[in-house]
């Protein structure tokens, strides 16, 4: 994609307009209200799929890139009520936990969201360009970045804070003592929104972050009802 790199703005544009790449700033009516509330709100967002989405009730569910088959099962007990009450489902198309949240969601009937760490030109993971896809045809991917932007480390912090800003609240299944999620979680409750985790054993290296959220004050998640009794619903 380095040729890319020299496409002049009009190229670039039409070349947006085949891939049907919508470009939303935070001065538009489809800019979500939520996500400028946040600190450093971005300035623009690239969109791939049904924008909308963006407006709907949304919740962010992260975890580790290496979460297990205890994440998943957990999140199997919450993941159908969750959809039945229309949530939206928010997570950054990592391995692991990201794509747990994604994948369930869409399987269970629901709608998701993928928050990019680069541009949509440069899928990260590889393994995830097929959900990525699909996510936007039926859902919605967005990115901060250009999409001709390759993704670098410092992004996915960043990204993160977009995750949570665009959610009324955080589930963090599987994180580890020092992770991603927990930025995101931090994220999340510098902005005033909910956050919640499951527990898990001691001993087990990816509870310990979660684990810790409890302890810090972040509502622990046996069931559904202990994320939907939390949040606001408009009948």
């Amino acid at each position: 994609m380095k040729e890319l790199d020299a496409i002049h703005p009009e190229q670039l544009f039409r070349l947006y307009q085949s891939r049907n790449i919508d470009f939303i700033t935070i001065k538009d009516f489809e800019y979500p209200s939520l996500l400028k509330e946040i600190y450093d709100p971005p300035l623009a967002l690239f969109a791939q799929g049904n924008s909308a989405l963006m407006q709907e009730r949304l919740l962010a569910i992260v975890g580790a890139r290496d979460s297990d088959h205890l994440a998943e099962n957990s999140l199997r007990t919450v993941m159908p009520d969750l959809i039945r009450e229309k949530l939206t489902i928010v997570s950054g198309l990592a391995k692991g936990a990201d794509t747990m949240a994604h994948k369930q969601a869409i399987e269970y009937g629901g709608k998701t969201i993928g928050v990019l760490g680069g541009g949509f030109f440069h899928i990260y993971p590889r393994e995830n360009r097929k959900l990525a896809e699909l996510m936007a045809k039926e859902h919605l991917i967005i990115s901060e970045y250009p999409p001709i932007r390759k993704p670098e480390k410092w992004h996915f912090p960043m990204r993160n804070r977009i995750i949570a800003g665009l959610s009324v609240g955080t589930l963090v299944i599987q994180a580890k003592k020092r992770s991603g999620s927990l930025i995101t979680a931090d994220m999340a409750l510098d902005s005033g929104r909910e956050v919640y985790a499951f527990p898990g054993p001691i001993n087990h290296k990816l509870f310990e972050g979660t684990n810790h959220l409890i302890q810090q004050g972040a509502k622990l998640v046996g069931t559904s009802e202990d994320i939907l009794d939390e949040l606001y619903f408009k009948n």
